[in-house]
């Protein structure tokens, strides 16, 4: 059989979403499916291409949703699953036992390991691990931004990898999540090597938050979008400004420009503001705590007067 499989590319959740449920398919559904595995990014024009749904079977997971006639299996936690009103009217109409979404989930790794066992009998003994981690980092329920932001951890080295190599090694490292251990993987030469030459990256990037990070209020803004380091780390600015209780950042990937909303999971009062809402409001969307807008290539400017009016609107009300 051969199954279509779309996840949230450079995501440390969707690649175990993607692994889990190839896990999961296999397992419960056959043991022979071949995968091809394709990664979706959020972006200002169309998400999914009709065309591209050509599998036997078609899966989404960590993803938003498509009222597509093709599309057989959906998995998501994201508060803005929807593109719209009429999206989720025909996610709730659906009859095939085969769509899901919580957004009570941190990660949807976990999310799928608990349906596939309350409703399919699926055991995930020897995936514990995985799931765990992706409930960590996609829940950022590190211990503290130390943790986050120092990388010690073989999944906070693989999450470098996943998000920011020059060259998307996702499809290269998801069949290998349900086969290995995170250090078995991080030892890997290829992996080792890329995650060293990101470290260093990543160093850079934290002295260049230091530099361009301004507080307003319990706000810290600051602009990469004239640089190269558009994937940095997103506790960074807690890391720097512990005192802080949102961050908003604007960044260019060339195919889009990006405004980054967050929030700090260890700040000293509970932040007040849903930032998923905010987003949507944006045309964005994501979590409570977390979320992103994103625009076209040439949008700079617009993306700057959003993350302008994000920054009022966060430190005016705490």
């Amino acid at each position: 059989m051969r199954v279509r499989l779309f996840y949230h590319d450079r995501c440390f959740d969707g690649a175990c979403s993607a692994a889990l449920f190839a896990e999961f398919f296999r397992r419960r559904f056959d043991p022979g499916a071949d995968f091809i595995l394709t990664g979706l990014f959020h972006r200002a024009d169309q998400l999914f291409d009709e065309e591209l749904f050509d599998g036997d079977e078609n899966v989404i997971v960590d993803f938003k949703y498509s009222p597509s006639t093709k599309l057989t299996w959906w998995f998501d936690h994201h508060q803005s699953a929807f593109l719209s009103p009429e999206d989720g009217e025909h996610f709730e109409r659906d009859t095939s036992g085969k769509k899901f979404y919580d957004p009570s989930f941190k990660s949807c790794t976990r999310f799928i390991a608990t349906i596939g066992q309350q409703k399919f009998s699926f055991d995930p003994t020897g995936l514990e691990e995985l799931i765990r981690w992706a409930d960590v980092i996609d829940g950022a329920q590190y211990r503290d931004a130390r943790e986050a932001v120092e990388m010690e951890a073989a999944a906070m080295k693989l999450t470098l990898v996943l998000e920011a190599a020059k060259e998307n090694r996702s499809k290269q490292i998801i069949p290998l999540l349900t086969e290995h251990s995170l250090d078995e993987i991080v030892a890997l030469p290829w992996v080792s090597e890329c995650f060293e030459t990101l470290f260093q990256r990543h160093m850079e990037s934290i002295e260049l938050i230091r530099a361009r990070g301004k507080r307003s209020g319990n706000t810290v803004f600051f602009d990469l979008s004239d640089t190269d380091h558009g994937g940095y780390n997103k506790f960074i600015p807690y890391y720097l400004f512990p005192e802080s209780v949102y961050t908003v950042a604007v960044s260019d990937a060339g195919f889009r420009t990006k405004v980054s909303v967050g929030s700090n999971p260890w700040a000293a009062v509970e932040p007040r503001h849903n930032l998923a809402t905010i987003c949507e409001s944006y045309g964005g969307g994501g979590h409570s705590r977390v979320g992103a807008i994103s625009y076209g290539p040439q949008e700079l400017n617009r993306a700057r007067r959003t993350a302008r009016e994000i920054v009022d609107k966060l430190s005016a009300t705490g």
